[in-house]
C-alpha cells in the first residue's frame, strides 16, 4: 500500500476527527467484500499494518474431522495436500497459525494482483460510507454539546422554491427551514445569523442531523448572555421571557446586587446592548422588564410601555388592571399582543380595563 493511503488517513484524522484505527477498519472490510466477490472465495481477512505500510489478505478454513463445506472447512490431511501441492508449483505459502488441530482455524496468504473495476468500485463505496459514517457521529457528539445553546451561521445557500436556507454551523451544513425563520426577514447568502439548536437527530441515518430555529424565545436569552456581562457573572439573573418572533419580545431581568440596575445593564449606555439583540432579529422590539417580588409591581412592569394605574387580584393567578383611557389602546396593545406576552411572562391571567 503506498505512502499516500496512510497519509489520507493521517488527515482525515487531523481534519476531521476520524480515528485512524476506524478507517482502517473500515478498509479492511471494503477490501475483504471486494476480494471475495472478485474470486467468490469465503471467509477472508484483511490486515492493514500502519506502522509496516502494508496489507495482506488471508484466505480462512475451519479445521474439522469430516467436511461439510467445502468452501469454508478443511480436514488435516486435505491441508497437508494443498501445502504440498503450492510447494510443488513454487509457490511459498505463508499461514498466519501453525496449529493442526480440529478446530482450529487455518489461514493462508493470498496475493491478489488486480481487482476488477466493479470490485474496486464496490471498495471505494464502503470506504465512502465509512467516511460519511464517522463524519456523521463527529458532528451529533458537536451537536449534542450545543443542543438548547445559540450557533453563529453563515447562509451558503437560499432556496427560491421553498425560501429554507442552508448555513455554516462550524460543524456542518444544515438546513434553516423557512417556517422557522423570523417572519418577514429576507435572508441571503454570506448572511451572518444567530440560530438556536432544539433537536439533534442522532437516530437517524438520513435526514437533517439538527433541528435550527431563530424563533425560540431561549435564542434572545442566549444573545443577552453573551451581550451582557452582568448576565454572564450572575450578577443579573433573567428571570422569565416570552416572545413573538419578528414582532416583540418581553424578558424579565432581576439583579442580586442593590448597585447594579438590572434593566440598565441589559440595555446598556446609549442602548447599545440592546440594539445588537433587535438589529440581529431585524428590528424586533424587547421590553427589557424589571423583575419584582411585589407581583402587583412586576404585573405593572410586564404592560410596559403602557402606564398601570392600579392591580387588583381576583382569583388565583387573575389580575385585574386599571389604566387610564388614554392607556388602554397601549396596555392592549395591537391584536392584544401586549397583554399576552404580559400574561406569558408574569403567569397571570390579566383583564385591563379603564378607569
Amino acid at each position: 500500500m503506498n505512502n499516500e493511503f496512510f497519509e489520507a488517513l493521517d488527515l482525515l484524522e487531523k481534519e476531521k476527527q476520524i480515528p485512524k484505527q476506524y478507517m482502517i477498519e473500515k478498509v479492511e472490510a471494503a477490501l475483504a467484500s471486494a476480494c471475495k466477490k472478485e474470486y467468490g472465495y469465503a471467509n477472508i481477512t484483511v490486515i492493514i499494518d500502519p506502522e509496516k505500510r502494508d496489507m495482506k489478505v488471508y484466505r480462512k478454513y475451519k479445521i474439522v474431522a469430516e467436511v461439510e463445506d467445502p468452501q469454508t472447512e478443511m480436514t488435516k490431511e486435505q491441508i497437508e495436500a494443498f501445502e504440498e501441492e503450492q510447494k510443488a508449483n513454487g509457490v511459498k505459502l505463508k499461514t498466519r497459525s501453525k496449529k493442526r488441530s480440529i478446530g482450529a482455524d487455518y489461514e493462508y496468504e493470498l496475493h491478489p494482483k488486480d481487482f476488477r473495476r466493479l470490485s474496486a468500485q464496490n471498495a471505494k463505496q464502503v470506504i465512502i460510507q465509512g467516511v460519511r459514517e464517522a463524519e456523521r457521529s463527529r458532528q451529533i457528539r458537536e451537536y449534542e454539546n450545543k443542543k438548547g445553546e445559540m450557533l453563529s451561521a453563515i447562509v451558503t445557500k437560499v432556496e427560491d422554491s421553498t425560501g429554507n436556507v442552508v448555513v455554516d454551523t462550524g460543524i456542518s451544513q444544515a438546513v434553516l427551514l423557512k417556517s422557522e425563520q423570523i417572519p418577514g426577514e429576507i435572508l441571503k447568502v454570506d448572511d451572518r445569523i444567530k440560530v438556536y439548536a432544539t433537536q439533534v437527530n442522532s437516530g437517524e441515518e438520513r435526514g437533517p442531523l439538527v433541528n435550527l430555529t431563530r424563533l425560540h424565545p431561549d435564542l434572545v436569552k442566549r444573545l443577552f448572555e453573551t451581550e451582557v456581562p452582568e448576565i454572564q457573572d450572575g450578577t443579573v439573573i433573567i428571570k422569565s421571557i416570552c416572545r413573538e418572533a419578528g414582532s416583540r419580545t418581553k424578558i424579565a431581568v432581576y439583579s442580586r446586587d442593590e448597585s447594579v440596575d438590572a434593566v440598565g445593564a441589559c440595555i446598556g449606555n446609549k442602548g447599545s446592548r440592546i440594539s445588537v439583540i433587535t438589529n440581529e432579529f431585524n428590528g424586533e422590539k424587547v421590553d427589557v422588564i424589571p423583575y419584582s417580588d411585589d407581583v402587583a409591581e412586576y404585573v405593572k412592569a410586564a404592560l410596559s410601555p403602557a402606564t398601570v394605574k392600579d392591580v387588583s387580584f381576583d382569583g388565583e393567578r387573575q389580575a385585574k388592571v386599571t389604566v387610564a383611557p388614554d392607556q388602554l389602546s397601549l396596555a392592549i396593545g395591537k391584536l392584544g399582543q401586549n397583554a399576552r406576552l404580559a400574561a406569558r411572562l408574569t403567569g397571570f391571567k390579566i383583564d385591563i380595563k379603564s378607569e
